[in-house]
């Protein structure tokens, strides 16, 4: 497949998948990020900060939303939500301050574990 071809079928893929599908879509991206991140083998490397701002970001995205009050999700939803995106948003701080490899695996699982949910998988 052409590389313009490929670029056509991601448009298309987009544009047509459910809002959890891109949410599944983002938090695997999210988890291959700071996957890829790990095997780089350099904790201090601009890849392992980029990898770790995209999870921040994508994590800070979930608890605004879990906050806002026209959010169409149960009370207790959103709380737990929420309660899994502080716990995210402080490990991931915390690894940019002083990232050591072997606390990325629990983000990596979380966000891993919340997409196969979104998506349907076991």
């Amino acid at each position: 497949m052409s590389s313009s071809a490929a670029s056509a079928y991601a448009r298309v893929a987009t544009t047509t998948a459910s809002p959890r599908d891109i949410e599944a879509q983002t938090l695997l991206k999210a988890a291959n990020k700071l996957q890829d991140a790990i095997n780089s083998a350099d904790p201090l490397s601009e890849q392992t900060m980029q990898a770790l701002m995209f999870n921040r970001k994508l994590w800070t995205i979930f608890l605004s939303e879990a906050m806002r009050d026209t959010n169409p999700q149960p009370l207790d939803v959103r709380q737990k939500i929420a309660n899994i995106s502080v716990f995210v948003l402080s490990q991931t701080a915390a690894l940019q301050a002083a990232p050591q490899f072997d606390h990325f695996r629990p983000l990596i699982e979380i966000n891993r574990n919340i997409a196969a949910g979104l998506s349907g998988r076991p």
